[in-house]
């Protein structure tokens, strides 16, 4: 019995330091800076990052001269069927999240669970937006052509594609509102690659500022100030 106790602590004490420390590296590590890249090419590619308070977007121009967006995320996905948006903006996270927690008070703790400790898919969230407002939630970027097509090929990257290489819908009506949708995404999140995560490390792949490591998108945004 003792013996059994003494486990039962000795495994409690070890969940409470990782989660002590997972706390404590989420506030220091996105402290550290990754500074932009250098160049000397024109920033002529506008792009922002969104929070919602919470997760993180990347958010282009629809139609550039280096993609369109709208040809590989057909605004007939969505429930507005809008073809008059500008922008759009890009969340990859975890599946069970997007789909099955509408809200907190909808989390469930298996769902918690398999998110936290690589046991779910995952999706990326795409929505359209016809403007852009910049502020403590959304700030503006602009990116050499060289910066956005390696940001395009990061989030490409991330999505999973057929033999053809075309995108595959999530058939919801889990979705937020009439010009967003959902499509299948490549890997796994977890406590140490979250939504805000995936979202820091698209900056770097820009060449723009970004912090080291980040949970949080308070992580990114610290360094847009």
């Amino acid at each position: 019995m003792k013996k059994t106790l003494f486990l039962i602590l000795k495994i409690t004490g070890f969940l409470i330091g990782v989660v002590f420390l997972y706390i404590i590296l989420g506030l220091l590590l996105p402290m550290i800076p990754v500074k932009a890249k250098k160049t000397v090419e024109p920033k002529t590619v506008e792009m922002y990052i969104f929070t919602n308070g919470v997760h993180t977007d990347l958010v282009v121009p629809v139609k550039t001269k280096y993609t369109d967006w709208s040809k590989k995320l057909p605004f007939g996905n969505t429930k507005g069927a809008d073809s008059d948006q500008d922008y759009i903006a890009f969340g990859w996270g975890d599946k069970g999240f997007y789909l099955d927690t509408p809200t907190w008070a909808d989390l469930k703790f298996s769902t918690a669970f398999k998110a936290a400790f690589w046991l779910s898919d995952s999706a990326m969230h795409c929505t359209y937006y016809k403007k852009m407002k910049v502020g403590k939630d959304c700030k503006k970027i602009m990116l050499t052509e060289k910066q956005y097509q390696d940001l395009i090929k990061f989030i490409d990257d991330k999505f999973d594609k057929d033999s053809a290489g075309n995108y595959h819908l999530i058939k919801t009506d889990a979705v937020y509102g009439k010009d967003d949708a959902f499509y299948d995404a490549k890997g796994s999140y977890n406590f140490a690659y979250t939504c805000n995560t995936w979202a820091n490390d698209g900056l770097k792949a820009a060449g723009q500022k970004a912090a080291l490591w980040t949970p949080t998108d308070f992580g990114i945004f610290r360094h847009y100030k």
